[in-house]
């Protein structure tokens, strides 16, 4: 199918998307079965080295406390611009995840490397502040020079059944984005069915978001293998139905390299090669990168190092 070029057919979509937005009913028991046997695939060694150099290439390095410093932020920021010794040929993260107030220094430290600056934005992690001042947050960081948007959807109204609302949140925040791209939060864990995580996800898409996202990192649970299953099968479906590639993040939870290779091996069965890129796929990573970069090493040199050769993210 010719894909059909976003920039000429958001606004049509949003238009029209409200009464096309539809109550779907998703099979538990087919998702959970489907999303279990993917972390049952072995993966070969080279194809192994392969998929870890990927994940690396498609994380968010995040950092998202209360004592973030921009000290803290440059130590980020060169890691992901390098994460291992150059001798393992391991590719640049994907992204730095801040707070707002810290876009200028992480958008300062990364310069021309080709490492976008990612903001929380919305009154992250909540998403309960007055619309009004939620864009303000989102136009400050895109100022700033964020190059990316991680909106939190009211997860509150959404399970109220106001549903045009959240809509209409996220197509505001999507205008006050300027130039950065949006990844909706959905955060899934207080969603609590897989028919409202399908739900949201339609909307999202349907409002203007570039990228749907599982979580925050700040509930559990987190980003799960069935969740982002269900998310993917609906990037699936609305690419069928319009065209427009949609990307997808899952954060939180994700711990080891063995669990990101399952998330690989789910991606590309279920939305195909050309979504096995950064531009389409993240991952929202704080720890998981040492274990990944650890695993490399190990595949490369054929023993592991420490932990704490490995600095933290």
């Amino acid at each position: 199918m010719k894909t059909i070029a976003r920039s000429e057919t958001v606004r049509s979509q949003r238009n029209a998307a409200r009464p096309r937005i539809a109550f779907g009913v998703v099979d538990q028991v087919m998702i959970e079965e489907r999303a279990t046997a993917f972390t049952k695939r072995s993966i070969k060694t080279s194809a192994k080295l392969a998929g870890l150099k990927l994940a690396v290439s498609m994380m968010d390095l995040t950092t998202l406390e209360g004592k973030d410093t921009p000290g803290k932020i440059a130590f980020l920021c060169r890691k992901a611009m390098q994460p291992l010794d150059s001798r393992y040929e391991v590719p640049s993260c994907a992204a730095v995840c801040v707070y707002p107030n810290l876009v200028r220094f992480a958008k300062k430290f990364l310069g021309n490397s080709g490492v976008k600056v990612a903001s929380v934005a919305t009154a992250f992690p909540t998403g309960l502040m007055p619309l009004r001042l939620k864009l303000q947050e989102v136009r400050s960081a895109a100022h700033d020079g964020a190059d990316e948007i991680d909106m939190v959807i009211n997860r509150g109204n959404f399970l109220a059944g106001e549903y045009n609302s959240v809509f209409d949140e996220i197509a505001a925040t999507k205008d006050s984005c300027g130039d950065a791209h949006l990844k909706v939060i959905l955060e899934t864990g207080e969603l609590q069915t897989y028919d409202n995580v399908r739900l949201a996800s339609e909307i999202a898409m349907r409002a203007g978001a570039d990228f749907i996202k599982t979580s925050t990192g700040k509930i559990s649970p987190a980003a799960t293998m069935p969740v982002t299953l269900v998310m993917l099968e609906a990037i699936r479906d609305f690419f069928y139905e319009t065209g427009l590639r949609i990307g997808m993040k899952p954060a939180g939870g994700i711990r080891t390299a063995k669990q990101a290779l399952a998330y690989l091996v789910m991606l590309k069965e279920t939305l195909g090669d050309d979504w096995l890129t950064p531009d389409l796929f993240r991952f929202g990573a704080s720890t998981l990168v040492n274990d990944v970069l650890m695993q490399i090493v190990k595949t490369v040199d054929g023993s592991y190092q420490g932990a704490d050769y490995f600095s933290l993210p």
